[in-house]
Parts: C-alpha cells; structure tokens; sequence
C-alpha cells in the first residue's frame, strides 16, 4: 500500500494575526469527494459538487482538480491532506474499487492523526450492510480475498476501515420511485 502518511503544514492566514491553531491553519480546500465514479459521479455526486462549489465551499473532486502529468495517488493523498473535511458517499460498489478503498484508508488515518472531519453518505445502501459487509460488499471482499491472497492484512485493513466509517454518523439516502 502506499506511504499513508498524513502531514498537515500550518501557515498563518494572511488577514490573520492570531496565534490561535484553529486560525493559523489555512487549507487548500474545504472537502474531498470520495465516490465510485461508475455508481454516483454523473447523478448524485455531480450534483453535490456543484452544490457545494455554489455555497462557495471549495470541494476537491478527482475529475475536476487533477493537474495533467502528475500522479493520481500523490495528488488525491495530497488533496485528503489539505482538506477540512472528507464527505464519503458510500454506493453499492464502492468497496469493489482498491482505488476507493485505498482512498478510504488514507482519509481515515488522517481522520485519526490529523483531525480530519468525515462525513459518510450511504447513497442506495443500507449502513449495516456497509459495516456487517453484506450484500454487494460482501462479493467485493470475496473478490479481493482472491485477488490479494498474498496479502490478506490489506484486505483485513480495507474491512476493518469500511466498519470503522460504518459506525459514524452520516446520511442515509435510499432511492425512491425504482
């Protein structure tokens, strides 16, 4: 797995002469998106972003914010780092996607070093399924069994985060009108 380390640099603002933490940091952006593209970029996710970015919350969502040329990993870790909060919007296939899930594990542990705020949404599935790892989850993590047999602890890793962000408090959005 790569580096998952977190660091966070304070710069004091520059309308800021306070010496207060809470007033010195200054952030890149105000939230990351964390989503599977194929189950909510193009409906729900879309339409948070642009919500956001209207209340003029500055949100980092990957297909908008990525510089050309530069690594995929390096910059979304680097984005989760200079972000205040990390809103999760948790879809029937997130956790088939090792990208998510690896972007999961490092908006967690920046949760727990640095104070990061996560906000889950559980758009279409139900939290309990998230955090028990049934239904869809449970096939993602019998996919990943086989596909990381060599390597078992990440996959224990990756079901032991989902449980984690399962357990905090979040929005639970079940479509309607199937």
């Amino acid at each position: 797995m790569a580096s998952m380390n977190c660091k966070r640099e304070s710069s004091p603002s520059p309308s800021s002469s306070s010496t207060s933490s809470s007033s010195t940091r200054q952030w890149k952006y105000d939230v990351f998106l964390s989503f599977r593209g194929e189950d909510t970029r193009k409906t729900f996710t879309d339409h948070l972003f642009f919500a956001l970015q209207q209340k003029g919350i500055l949100t980092f969502m990957d297909e908008e914010k990525l510089e050309k040329g530069e690594s995929i990993a390096s910059e979304l870790f680097k984005a989760i780092e200079e972000s205040q909060f990390a809103i999760i919007i948790l879809s029937k296939n997130y956790a088939s996607s090792t990208w998510c899930l690896d972007e999961l594990a490092k908006i967690m542990k920046c949760r727990e070093e640095m104070g990061l705020i996560v906000l889950p949404i559980f758009y279409d599935v139900d939290p309990t399924d998230v955090r028990k790892q049934t239904e869809t989850f449970k096939q993602a993590f019998i996919d990943h069994q086989e596909r990381f047999k060599d390597n078992i602890e990440k996959v224990e890793t990756w079901r032991a985060i989902l449980r984690e962000v399962a357990g905090i408090s979040g929005w639970d959005l079940h479509l309607r009108n199937r």
